[in-house]
């Protein structure tokens, strides 16, 4: 099997053309027409994830976030994304990144994920694009009841793993209509307001965005990595589904470069 019939099954639910125009999603490294060993799936593709890939006799790394992203002047190994590329085409390893076109579908999607993680019903694209209500940014949905700020705030620690998660100031209301949206998603707050949003959980948030909430709903800043990390729980299942014997491995690293005192 070549590594275009994996790329295949990963464009069929994300199609290239959904990425933002300033992304750089697809086959950032290698052949489309080598025969694949084994694929690992990830975050980020790091130094230490292509020795990973080495290790686990893998040619195919399939990650979110596009190693190459605003381009590249030299390759001389003087940066983690040139030493990453070199070691990748030292090794004969390709590298595709699935990105924004994976945060803009509804199914199958980056948010449909955290949302799934949350427990959330009734969910809709929260941003549509136009002419089409399964396709754009971020997500909305309820919990299946309501609940209080405190216990939410414990609940999104409990499902994302994490022990710290900034937030604007509570306003001492029952939860039931969260938006989500994966990585950055300042730019969804006047949309999860006008949607009587009572949460917003993203990442990202600038300082001095978090006054833009003013009170309407709380913004819960999870973390970039914290945010987004079952997408490759999600990209794993995409193609286990399609090649269920094949071998496909979750990596073991966390790549979040983001530590906490």
């Amino acid at each position: 099997m070549k590594i275009a019939e994996i790329l295949s099954v990963l464009e069929a639910v994300a199609p290239p053309y959904l990425q933002e125009s300033y992304d750089n999603a697809g086959l950032i490294v290698g052949d489309p027409d080598q025969e694949v060993t084994g694929v690992i799936c990830c975050l980020d593709s790091t130094e230490a994830i292509i020795e990973e890939a080495i290790a686990r006799g893998c040619n195919l790394v399939v990650a979110h976030h596009p190693i190459v992203f605003r381009g590249l002047k030299r390759l001389n190994g003087a940066t983690y994304i040139e030493r990453t590329v070199i070691k990748a085409i030292r090794h004969g390893i390709a590298i595709y990144a699935i990105h924004t076109n994976l945060d803009n579908v509804f199914r199958q999607g980056v948010n449909s994920k955290i949302a799934e993680k949350l427990g959330l019903i009734n969910t809709r694209i929260l941003a549509p694009k136009a002419g089409d209500p399964e396709i754009g940014a971020g997500l909305i949905g309820q919990l299946p009841k309501s609940v209080s700020e405190t216990d939410f705030l414990q609940y999104l620690k409990t499902a994302l793993n994490t022990a710290c998660i900034r937030h604007t100031a509570l306003r001492h209301r029952d939860v039931k209509t969260v938006a989500v949206c994966g990585g950055a998603g300042s730019f969804l707050l006047p949309e999860a307001i006008r949607q009587n949003a009572d949460f917003l959980v993203t990442a990202d948030f600038k300082y001095h965005e978090f006054f833009d909430a003013e009170g309407r709903l709380v913004i819960a800043d999870v973390g970039h990595f914290e945010s987004e990390q079952f997408t490759i729980e999600l990209l794993f299942h995409i193609l286990q589904e399609k090649f269920p014997t094949f071998a496909l491995h979750l990596t073991n690293l966390n790549t979040n470069p983001v530590f906490y005192a």
